[in-house]
């Protein structure tokens, strides 16, 4: 089955819209973790299962993280704010930790994670790691030698870090990280004094050791150092360590977009200093706030290093300066060590008025930076249904590949937990073979976590538009009737069927030479116009050479 993509109208937003959206000092101290909901012991056995996600092509595919032992989908739960680690020592196994909501009738959320031993082809749940007791903002990351680590917020902003080691499938720990909310971190893989490091910074509003936002474990996390600021007070960012072990902490300060480098956070003998704040910039400044992601960011501040020369790079979605676009993917990069930036570049490539979210950044040994963010563009007017995109670059950032879509469109205004929010980041790994992707959708009806992989070189070379059709089914899920819509560039005969989930065909909606756009309404019936059962249906759309199959639940 081909994946739809949708080329529709653009969503256009009022100046005052993008006036209102800016951070200001009540955006940077707002978007706290705290228990609001008490835990609830939730019967998962008894909720309702579906089809899991997957879809498999040449260039990429896509695997649904947070499902059951037997593989499928549980309806009435949710997961988001997932983050990836790729064991470097043997590539098959990867790991998602992601914020695990057992009901969506609650907002009580704990560590959940899952992981695959197939390269990401299956993955297993085991359940969260704490049971009943609240955890968020899940960080993951692998040392040099295949030792996992997991970074766990908790309901009073203190941090634990878990730790599995030799290859194993238990957790060792938790390990008090001390810590605050939007917290990040990083391991140090390079082979210097600094192999294993753990480093970590927050948002210091939310903090454990106020004044404090950073702690570093130089005995593979078992114990952390006291709190220290860091000079810039960074927020909503990452971090980043070059070849010879310096580390980079990106984020925004007030009206600034932040990078602070240290040289000796590696050496555990040596206190940690900073070197420098560069305030470079990237045309605009993360932001929050609706239509999209309503209590939560649009994204963080991504940093991240080639190895090969030490170039940094450093991108994120932002609210622009120069023109009153709402989100624009920018990059910047540094040929100094972060001193000084070229001008920022715009990664996506629609036209302006659009939103362009959750931008997040992975550069490869072999240098290639992979780009994905989630992207308004092919909309239907009045909604935020939005599609993952994909860009990359081999040329340190100079020139970029087509914007691809891999991933049909959703909904992300469906399945909140009691939290307007898909979350609050996505996160992504890179290889020189593949890049690696952590995401939430709705594309099953509710919020779930998914792992993409991206083979670049065949995604470039395979003309994917080509063979593939733009379209989209709204409302989705459905009661009464829902529509599907697509554009014809060439008066082509089309057919528009509906198949249930064992394949058979229960209706025909369309059956006709078309051309430019078609909207056709579905009342959930079959040939006779009998109401159908409540379930997952597939609409395939085939138009000439090219053809799409898009996902739809009767409710």
């Amino acid at each position: 089955m081909k994946l739809s993509h949708i080329l529709l109208a653009l969503v256009v937003s009022s100046q005052v819209l993008f006036a209102q959206n800016r951070i200001d000092g009540t955006a940077l101290d707002a978007h706290n973790e705290t228990p609001d909901h008490p835990y609830t012991e939730v019967d998962k056995s008894a909720m309702p299962r579906s089809a899991a996600y997957n879809v498999r092509l040449s260039s990429y595919f896509t695997t649904q993280v947070n499902v059951d032992e037997n593989g499928n989908n549980i309806v009435g739960d949710a997961g988001n704010e997932p983050s990836l680690a790729v064991d470097p020592t043997n590539p098959d196994r990867i790991v998602v930790g992601w914020r695990q909501f057992d009901d969506i009738s609650s907002n009580f959320r704990q560590a959940g994670y899952g992981y695959s031993l197939d390269g990401g082809n299956s993955f297993t749940f085991p359940g969260v790691i704490n049971p009943t007791v609240f955890r968020s903002d899940p960080v993951l990351d692998f040392d040099s030698e295949g030792n996992l680590y997991y970074n766990s917020l908790q309901g009073d902003f203190s941090c634990d870090v878990y730790k599995i080691e030799d290859g194993g499938v238990v957790w060792d720990g938790p390990y008090p990280a001390n810590g605050g909310d939007k917290q990040w971190m990083r391991i140090d893989k390079t082979d210097g004094i600094g192999a294993g490091n753990n480093y970590s910074n927050w948002n210091e509003s939310f903090t454990t050791c106020a004044p404090g936002d950073f702690t570093r474990s130089t005995d593979g996390s078992e114990t952390f150092e006291t709190c220290i600021t860091v000079d810039g007070d960074p927020r909503w960012g990452t971090l980043a360590v070059n070849s010879n072990g310096d580390l980079y902490i990106s984020g925004i300060s007030g009206g600034d977009v932040v990078l602070i480098k240290s040289t000796t956070a590696k050496d555990p003998s040596a206190a940690v200093t900073w070197d420098f704040v560069s305030t470079p910039d990237m045309d605009g400044l993360l932001n929050t706030g609706p239509p999209i992601n309503p209590q939560g960011l649009h994204g963080q501040m991504w940093v991240d290093v080639d190895m090969s020369n030490d170039n940094v790079y450093m991108l994120g979605s932002v609210t622009r300066n120069s023109v009153n676009d709402p989100l624009d993917v920018m990059f910047i990069k540094s040929t100094d060590g972060g001193v000084t930036f070229a001008e920022p570049v715009r990664i996506n490539t629609d036209d302006f008025g659009n939103y362009n979210w959750f931008g997040t950044m992975s550069v490869a040994p072999n240098g290639r930076i992979d780009v994905i963010w989630l992207d308004t563009r092919d909309a239907p007017t009045g909604t935020v249904d939005s599609v993952l995109y994909y860009s990359y670059s081999e040329d340190e950032g100079e020139t970029w590949t087509t914007n691809e879509p891999i991933s049909e469109a959703f909904d992300p205004t469906i399945g909140y937990p009691q939290q307007n929010k898909m979350g609050d980041y996505f996160d992504m790994v890179s290889d020189d073979n593949y890049a690696h992707v952590a995401w939430t959708s709705t594309i099953n009806g509710g919020q779930d976590v998914y792992y993409t992989q991206i083979t670049p070189e065949i995604l470039s070379a395979d003309n994917f538009e080509a063979a593939s059709l733009a379209a989209v089914v709204s409302p989705n899920p459905f009661t009464d009737e829902t529509t599907i819509t697509f554009i014809n560039s060439n008066e082509e005969n089309t057919t528009v069927e509906v198949f249930d989930i064992l394949g058979k065909r229960v209706t025909t909606l369309l059956d006709a030479s078309v051309t430019g756009q078609q909207s056709i309404s579905w009342k959930g019936t079959n040939e006779g116009g009998t109401k159908l059962a409540s379930g997952l249906y597939f609409v395939s759309i085939n138009s000439g050479k090219r053809n799409a199959t898009l996902k739809v639940i009767l409710k």
